[in-house]
């Protein structure tokens, strides 16, 4: 049976998956969904990341049989779960998504959201990165991918998170060096295209089915 994604590239766990999967020449069938839309839900990128490198016996430094070195990877993972996903997608939402549903999220939530956006930033850098080449060790792993995917985000909407930070912006060169330009060009193409697509009408969020979404996402945000 050959194996199925199910898959939306404007979800940063969901281009994680995609990128691995096409850096380690995984055979797969994409099958687009929109989650915005009511599409299929995923099971947590991580669990399919550590499933697919385990399963197509991917380069070790991806995920290390070394438990020490897996720690580590687990540890940032977990940090990463608290404090980086659901705080970095926040302006995606504010500045795209829900003004074409009419809907507005106070600025005293938006200011929230940037100050936890730079206390998070501040952290990656000194706790995780410090003079490291990469988040964990001197090779990129499955933490350096999922951290360059929620901080391409906020960068698709104007919010550059690299901006004045040069130890993280040398460290996203060296991850996209090492994914590819083409791949990364590939896999970011949509979100780093949202704007335009709102500007022109092709990227809606109309449909009713979404709207339930909308408003749980809307009041999740600090």
């Amino acid at each position: 049976m050959s194996l199925k994604l199910f898959l939306d590239l404007l979800s940063q766990p969901c281009r994680a998956v995609y990128i691995f999967a096409k850096k380690n020449g995984i055979p797969f069938e994409m099958r687009t969904v929109e989650l915005l839309k009511g599409g299929r839900r995923r099971l947590p990128s991580v669990a399919i990341l550590i499933f697919l490198s385990a399963k197509y016996r991917t380069a070790d430094h991806w995920y290390p049989a070394d438990l020490q070195a897996r720690a580590h990877i687990h540890e940032y993972l977990g940090w990463h779960a608290d404090c980086i996903r659901g705080t970095f997608g926040v302006p995606l939402w504010t500045q795209v998504i829900m003004p074409l549903t009419g809907t507005q999220v106070p600025e005293e939530k938006v200011r929230r959201n940037r100050t936890a956006m730079d206390q998070a930033l501040q952290q990656l850098e000194d706790k995780f990165l410090g003079n490291r080449a990469f988040l964990t060790s001197q090779q990129v792993t499955l933490a350096d991918l999922m951290a360059l995917e929620e901080l391409v985000q906020p960068v698709a909407v104007g919010c550059d998170v690299f901006e004045g930070r040069p130890r993280l912006a040398a460290w996203r060169e060296r991850v996209e060096t090492f994914l590819g330009a083409g791949l990364c060009q590939e896999a970011h193409g949509p979100i780093l295209n949202i704007l335009e697509r709102a500007a022109s009408k092709t990227f809606l969020v109309t449909l009713p089915e979404a709207y339930p979404f909308v408003l749980r996402r809307i009041s999740r945000i600090p």
